[in-house]
């Protein structure tokens, strides 16, 4: 089974047989399946009226439990978003009345965010179909290689946040 990368890979290696590239063997397919999982991911999320994101910030105000409620540094933490865009995805969020924000009384300079009725509902529309589109993206593989995957995932992330 030889893909776009293996062609890359035999490129280098007769261009430059001195050097190692098999990390490019990794790092390449990484990228690009990346690459797709985040347009199949879009897509979704675009006929739910969302982009990944804001559902990211829904969601994670919903799993977290009632009252759906966290402080913005919370949400930056537990979300799969940068604390620099979380100001600006609540802007939004919060004009489409999916979410609210109040004073924090534990903080007065800080805020709570709060998931709205509205908000909660379109959590609950999209993650059917969420988890459908990622179940279609891993349909080649078998439940161990994806816990496999998941696992050796896992430990990249981990060396990274350690180092």
């Amino acid at each position: 089974m030889s893909d776009h990368v293996d062609r890359i890979l035999a490129q280098w290696a007769e261009e430059r047989p001195d050097l190692d590239v098999s990390p490019m063997a990794v790092i390449g397919r990484l990228s690009r399946v990346s690459a797709v999982v985040d347009a199949k991911l879009a897509k979704n999320f675009a006929a739910n009226g969302l982009d990944g994101g804001s559902f990211d910030v829904l969601a994670t105000l919903l799993r977290n439990g009632a009252p759906h409620r966290l402080t913005p540094a919370a949400l930056a933490a537990d979300a799969m978003i940068t604390s620099s865009a979380v100001a600006q995805r609540l802007n939004r969020l919060e004009a489409r009345g999916l979410i609210e924000r109040s004073p924090n009384p534990d903080d007065g300079r800080g805020s709570l965010v709060t998931l709205t009725p509205a908000g909660q509902a379109a959590v609950e529309r999209t993650l059917p179909t969420h988890l459908a589109t990622e179940e279609s993206i891993l349909a080649a593989l078998t439940k161990d290689e994806r816990a496999a995957l998941a696992g050796l995932l896992g430990k990249l992330l981990s060396a990274r946040d350690s180092g």
